[in-house]
């Protein structure tokens, strides 16, 4: 756990296309920013909704705010991860796991981030690489949920053999339609839904989940989050694609193989008093379900 800097002065804005939702949280930032005297830097779409605001640049803010879902708080965390800025997330979406704020919150939710009294949840990344047969290897891709290698055409089911570390030691190859390497933040994503673990955010550790495996015998896997993990394509099809936090795409070729390993930038969510992993869990899975009162006596 971190804290935050009590002060800040240039307010970074990303979010959706404006709606009504977009433009009644705008108008509450921007108060605030007038009021504080702070500077909002925000993203093309967005600037006609705050006076004076300047153009966004993921290097020259103290903290970004989100407008929107868990989708939009990993792309905007995505830009600024290399450059340590805390991400406050303002849920204008449906679950909204990641997201800390709903948008009547934004007001107290900034005087809290302002005065100091909040705290940083800081979560490691994933780095994401395609090789090719010859060894070549293409553009790095941040993946703070999961990087998953999934078919992209028609139900047929793909070959995929997976190996852990720098010797490539073999874990097996299985027939199912992909696999889900997840840090701890995505075990709650899209590795839950294939039956993936809920990992506690501070466990050290990278999760492969296989999706719908053709064999009762293939299982979830945590490895050491400093474990080198390599997936292969051993199915003659041309229609698998690396997805990253289900946002950014790139397909591979039969004999092409997905190395993942842990990532050097880290994304710092902000996190107000009473908020942590637990009461997430009850608030948006409704884990455990409803807690009763003890009966009488």
């Amino acid at each position: 756990m971190s804290t935050i800097r009590s002060r800040f002065t240039r307010l970074g804005v990303v979010g959706q296309d404006p709606d009504a939702a977009i433009q009644s949280a705008a108008g509450v930032i921007a108060r605030f920013a007038d009021r504080n005297d702070l500077t909002i830097l925000a993203e093309d779409h967005l600037r006609g909704l705050f006076p004076r605001a300047a153009p966004f640049r993921a290097d020259q803010i103290d903290l970004l705010l989100t407008l929107g879902g868990d989708g939009t708080l990993l792309r905007g965390a995505r830009l600024v991860a290399p450059h340590d800025v805390p991400v406050l997330g303002v849920n204008l979406g449906n679950l909204g796991f990641l997201t800390s704020i709903a948008p009547a919150e934004i007001e107290s939710a900034l005087e809290d981030v302002f005065a100091g009294n909040c705290w940083l949840d800081v979560r490691f990344t994933l780095e994401a690489r395609v090789a090719n047969g010859h060894g070549e290897t293409g553009p790095s891709y941040t993946a703070i949920n999961d990087a998953v290698l999934h078919k992209g055409g028609f139900a047929r089911v793909v070959r995929l053999a997976v190996y852990v570390g720098e010797e490539l030691e073999e874990v097996g190859a299985y027939s199912a339609d992909g696999i889900i390497l997840s840090t701890p933040t995505g075990s709650t994503a899209y590795s839950l839904s294939a039956g993936g673990p809920i990992v506690v955010p501070g466990v050290d550790t990278i999760l492969a989940t296989p999706i719908c495996p053709h064999t009762l015998a293939v299982r979830p896997l945590m490895v050491p989050a400093t474990t080198l993990i390599t997936v292969e394509v051993l199915s003659p099809s041309e229609e698998m694609i690396l997805t990253v936090d289900g946002q950014e795409g790139v397909a591979l070729l039969p004999g092409d193989r997905l190395v993942v390993k842990r990532g050097g930038a880290t994304v710092q969510l902000v996190r107000l008093p009473g908020q942590s992993f637990f009461s997430t869990l009850r608030r948006k899975l409704h884990w455990g379900g409803h807690s009763q009162a003890p009966a009488n006596r």
